[in-house]
């Protein structure tokens, strides 16, 4: 038996294992575990008439559970969502939903550029940007999966957006404080950041560049960006 087909026969057991698991589970139990993970990625805007939630650069939900929230100022955040019932819709033009629960992620605005002393200030230590659905450009944010090493002890990691000469280049930095042990947990993290420092695209959509130092050198991703109207 050659080593395609132990893998292949490895595959089918657990697969197997976990289809049994999973009707174990069903047979159990009627819990829903969907609800214990983020199914949208949003922008929380309070206003003087509650929260919206903006879910695109199209899309605003509107949480009929969450108009006394607690938040005053906009954050990324992930959200467990469903829509609301309809005797609890309360927009006549949004979205109705129902929110399970909130994770704010972090966010901040772009940093200065300070040319030659860019590294030195905001660092050059190394990270990989996860290509995933959290990462994602929309309703003039920045949010990114990122993956580097953390050893779990010291000042937390610090990561600054700069944007370059170009009118949409922008560059990553990362500050480790020296947490920077390949020995540490390699894990991930969220940030957000507010693209407002950049140029009107006035309703046009544009490629947004944005570099930064991975493991194995400089890398660049293109983004499609348009300014929040």
């Amino acid at each position: 038996m050659n080593m395609k087909t132990n893998k292949l026969l490895i595959g089918l057991f657990l697969l197997g294992s976990l289809l049994s698991t999973q009707s174990c589970l069903n047979k159990q139990d009627d819990t829903d575990y969907g609800i214990l993970y983020p199914n949208a990625v949003v922008t929380l805007k309070p206003d003087a008439d509650g929260l919206i939630l903006q879910l695109d650069d199209e899309t605003a939900l509107f949480p009929v559970n969450l108009q006394n929230s607690s938040y005053t100022k906009e954050l990324r955040a992930f959200i467990n969502f469903k829509d609301a019932k309809p005797e609890e819709k309360v927009s006549r033009t949004l979205r109705n939903v129902h929110v399970n629960w909130v994770d704010t992620i972090r966010t901040k605005g772009m940093a200065a550029n300070l040319m030659d002393e860019n590294v030195v200030v905001y660092g050059n230590d190394p990270f990989e940007i996860v290509a995933d659905w959290t990462t994602v450009c929309e309703d003039d944010y920045l949010t990114l999966r990122i993956r580097t090493y953390f050893s779990g002890w010291g000042e937390p990691h610090v990561m600054n957006l700069v944007k370059n000469d170009g009118p949409y280049d922008v560059t990553l930095y990362h500050d480790a404080k020296g947490d920077t042990n390949i020995q540490g947990r390699l894990s991930d993290g969220h940030i957000a950041f507010r693209l407002d420092a950049l140029p009107d695209t006035r309703g046009d959509i544009v490629d947004l560049k944005v570099n930064w130092t991975s493991f194995s050198g400089p890398k660049s991703a293109i983004f499609k960006y348009r300014s929040r109207k």
